[in-house]
């Protein structure tokens, strides 16, 4: 029996951005969009981590599911208030591979993206990860209190 993961939605961009390619020789979409920033790392993209995000009094909490990614293989950039999120976990070599069987656990790169709303403090985001979570915390800007304004004669 094979397993076979089907997201309909994943194969629909995967459709649209290939159409574009070969729609012309500059890589630009058809509609004239260049869209070479980082599509090659969506595009190959052989896995998404699972992801909660909550919001607490004073910072927000992204947990993203890694088991067997190294930390030194993760890289986390944050600009332009979008918080990204792009790894890898490392292939086995062939030869361990040949007793297997079955093969469900992804192997390759990732790569999330986040947008960030203007209370998000993006110069203190800080990350960890522990047991296969990487856990980014992302502190809240210090409320500003009103200050009263005097008005003189």
């Amino acid at each position: 029996m094979t397993l076979v993961r089907y997201e309909p939605f994943s194969l629909l961009d995967r459709f649209q951005k290939e159409l574009n390619r070969l729609g012309s020789s500059d890589q630009s979409g058809f509609d004239g969009s260049n869209d070479n920033d980082d599509a090659s790392n969506v595009v190959t993209s052989a896995w998404r981590p699972a992801v909660d995000i909550k919001e607490e009094a004073n910072r927000f909490v992204i947990l993203a599911d890694v088991p067997g990614v190294d930390p030194k293989d993760i890289e986390i950039t944050a600009e332009n208030g979008v918080l990204t999120v792009r790894g890898e976990r490392k292939a086995e070599s062939e030869v361990e591979r040949e007793g297997f069987r079955r093969v469900e656990r992804v192997r390759g790169t990732f790569y999330r993206r986040f947008s960030l709303p203007d209370t998000a403090d993006t110069d203190a985001i800080k990350a960890r990860g522990k047991d296969g979570v990487l856990e980014i915390t992302v502190p809240k800007h210090e409320k500003v209190q009103p200050r009263k304004i005097t008005v003189q004669n």
